[in-house]
């Protein structure tokens, strides 16, 4: 007779097998939970990212061009700062920056958000003293999705808006 339950007795019960589908089901659960939170914290990492690394280097930027300045105008358009027409007091993705040099002469730039055929970007142009606007200089950075300046109580405004909608604001004075 102990042959014959021995012999029966080789594989698991039915009990057996269903705890231990129910602990992988309950292992692979917490599994996949797991790694939805790590792509969810990713995916937020990724949205922050603009706040905490790039807009400070912007900042950096334009903060000490716009503090060396002797003054400014705000422009709709390139071509306006290029000609001193049409100059606004409403928030505008152009900037000319005038600067006063050792010997007395003033010299300008210009910072403006535009897409020129490569994505927005913010650009740093160098106004010649007679001729055309040559192609910028270079791109301060093409990461934020709108870039406007505003004048606020006298202080120069910039707020930069990011891929992801968030805003902050940098305010500068001159010397």
């Amino acid at each position: 007779m102990n042959r014959i339950s021995n012999q029966l007795r080789k594989g698991f019960t039915l009990i057996e097998l269903t705890i231990a589908l129910m602990l992988g089901m309950a292992i692979g659960a917490m599994v996949l939970l797991l790694f939805n939170q790590q792509i969810a914290f990713i995916n937020l990492f990724k949205t922050q990212n603009f706040l905490t690394d790039e807009a400070p280097i912007i900042n950096m930027y334009v903060s000490k061009l716009v503090s060396r300045a002797d003054r400014f105008r705000l422009h709709d358009s390139v071509e306006d700062a290029r000609e001193g027409k049409n100059p606004r007091l409403t928030a505008s993705p152009v900037v000319v920056l005038n600067y006063r040099q050792p010997d007395g002469t003033m010299r300008a730039s210009i910072l403006a958000f535009q897409n020129l055929g490569t994505g927005s970007a913010l650009y740093y142009y160098v106004v010649p003293v007679s001729g055309t606007l040559p192609a910028p200089q270079w791109s301060i950075t093409n990461k934020p999705a709108d870039v406007q300046f505003e004048v606020e109580q006298g202080l120069l405004r910039m707020i930069l808006t990011g891929p992801a909608g968030e805003q902050i604001k940098f305010s500068g004075t001159m010397q």
